[in-house]
């Protein structure tokens, strides 16, 4: 029977980290990788039997990377804190590593609840983000600070080499609207940094905004979402023209600093 490490990572998930650790404690190794969370997050995970790792914060890519060196298994699935492994998931997975003949590298797909609804559509169903199940000696993260990708290593390196799993994790993104602003504004702020480097005008960030909306709205029918579906599109929207203004910011500089105070006359 081949081992599994499970890492999650968290910061300030006090509400939710007993949760995720509870639906994976079927697996050889539980991390929990923190960033110096503020609230109960590390005491919670400790006293579930976690293990802990502090890592300070220089971007999600350098997160995650730091969390695979803290695995001791080759297999290693991957959750956020705000997400939960199924039975079936965790059933799934049992079969995939103990398979010799199975792919190295998975995604995973992901149930979103969100507004008191599951949502079907708006692009957060089946919603893979980098793979979540994989060998270490298959795959590693880039150094992005949000939104992160993956680098397939070696033989692994095409994508025939990757599978999909059947059943879906489930993830519940926000508890209330204040966490949906929360997390905007905190990713358009390290996304900014992402792109910095383009022109950027105040126009172009509208309409950035503008295509992130109907997007989600129309084209991946977030109209059959009902009011959810409205919210989630308004939030890409929205942190998608904050990003776009935030990366400006950081291009003017001085120029958009406020001026200094004028000399009183003696």
């Amino acid at each position: 029977m081949n081992k599994i490490s499970v890492y999650i990572i968290a910061f300030n998930e006090a509400e939710k980290v007993a949760a995720t650790i509870a639906s994976v404690r079927w697996a050889d190794e539980v991390i929990v990788v923190d960033s110096h969370s503020t609230d109960h997050t590390a005491q919670i995970a400790t006293e579930m039997g976690a293990r802990l790792v502090q890592v300070d914060f220089q971007g999600f890519g350098h997160l995650r990377n730091e969390a695979l060196k803290a695995c001791s298994h080759e297999w290693v699935f991957s959750l956020d804190a705000d997400e939960r492994c199924t039975p079936e998931v965790a059933q799934e997975i049992k079969s995939i590593i103990n398979n010799p003949a199975s792919k190295e590298v998975w995604f995973v797909p992901r149930r979103n609840y969100f507004m008191g609804r599951w949502i079907k559509h708006s692009g957060w169903y089946p919603n893979y983000r980098q793979p979540q199940l994989f060998k270490k000696s298959a795959m590693v993260y880039d150094m992005k600070p949000v939104h992160e990708g993956y680098v397939l290593i070696g033989a692994n390196s095409k994508p025939s080499c990757m599978g999909a799993l059947k059943n879906a994790i489930w993830q519940f993104p926000f508890k209330n609207m204040a966490e949906v602003m929360h997390k905007a504004n905190r990713y358009s702020s390290l996304g900014a940094e992402k792109i910095k480097h383009k022109r950027i005008t105040m126009l172009s960030a509208l309409l950035h905004a503008k295509w992130a909306f109907w997007k989600h709205y129309l084209f991946k029918l977030g109209f059959l979402d009902g009011w959810a579906g409205f919210v989630i599109a308004l939030g890409n929207f929205e942190g998608t023209f904050y990003r776009y203004v935030k990366a400006l910011e950081l291009q003017k500089g001085e120029a958009w600093k406020a001026p200094k105070a004028p000399r009183s006359e003696s």
